[in-house]
């Protein structure tokens, strides 16, 4: 029986890479997006596996026909990836922050997926499934003016370890925490660049390179997966070492 997945933001960056994979590993995923452009685009890319629903994920209304949508046609839901998040506004001073700009960083990057949990919780159940929810390094350390991105993702990592219990033994929680990812070959093609990485950047990594996509994504394969049944409530650290490395100037 096929697996059934879904993947929030999962039209571009990490969270494109994450939907591939699984379709690659024989997944049927739903593709969860509110840019119908960058959506329609990666169903087109991954075929008849793939399917889009344009989802607002911190709209409880839109999150509960995403997960009925994701049981059209299927007899359970096996696993769930949160990875819708805003990353702007970008480091703007505490004292000029805009409450508006905080509560919707908030309202998607940790609400979301809380709502996608608390949705899709009773038929992970069934399935015996599992969840990965995205959440940063930025959890761990910071750059100066990043405060609601920050605090979204250091709440991803204790929603994690909440969840885990909550919903164990029947379904496994854990979480990935990226470092710096070049997402630059993952965008919509409207918004596609070309990568500009130095040679310095990848140098200050101990592990030689900055990441991918891909190494995010067989991380979240390999936690949905059977061979990690043994591992829940975890946050994963995929920064190449970065956090690691102690700097001095």
């Amino acid at each position: 029986m096929t697996r059934v997945a879904i993947v929030t933001g999962g039209g571009q960056g990490i969270g494109s890479a994450i939907a591939a994979r699984l379709v690659a590993d024989g997944y049927a995923v739903v593709i969860a997006d509110n840019d119908a452009e960058a959506g329609r685009e990666a169903q087109r890319a991954l075929g008849p596996a793939a399917r889009f629903v344009k989802c607002d994920v911190a709209d409880e209304a839109q999150v509960g026909a995403c997960v009925k949508a994701a049981l059209a046609g299927a007899r359970q839901l096996d696993a769930l990836v949160n990875n819708a998040g805003l990353a702007r506004p970008a480091r703007i001073a505490v004292d000029k922050l805009p409450l508006k700009a905080w509560n919707r960083t908030l309202a998607v990057n940790l609400t979301g997926a809380f709502l996608m949990a608390k949705h899709a919780a009773p038929h992970l159940r069934r399935a015996r499934g599992s969840i990965v929810n995205i959440a940063s390094t930025r959890a761990l350390q910071s750059e100066a003016n990043t405060e609601a991105y920050s605090a979204t993702k250091g709440g991803i990592i204790a929603l994690t370890h909440a969840l885990a219990v909550s919903l164990g033994p029947e379904v496994r929680v854990n979480c990935v925490s990226p470092g710096w990812i070049d997402v630059s070959g993952w965008q919509k093609a409207s918004k596609r660049k070309p990568a500009r990485l130095r040679a310095e950047d990848h140098a200050q990594h101990p592990a030689g390179r900055v990441g991918t996509p891909e190494d995010v994504a067989a991380l979240v394969a390999y936690l949905l997966g059977d061979e990690a049944g043994f591992i829940t409530g975890q946050n994963f650290v995929c920064d190449g070492g970065m956090t690691r490395k102690m700097i001095y100037r």
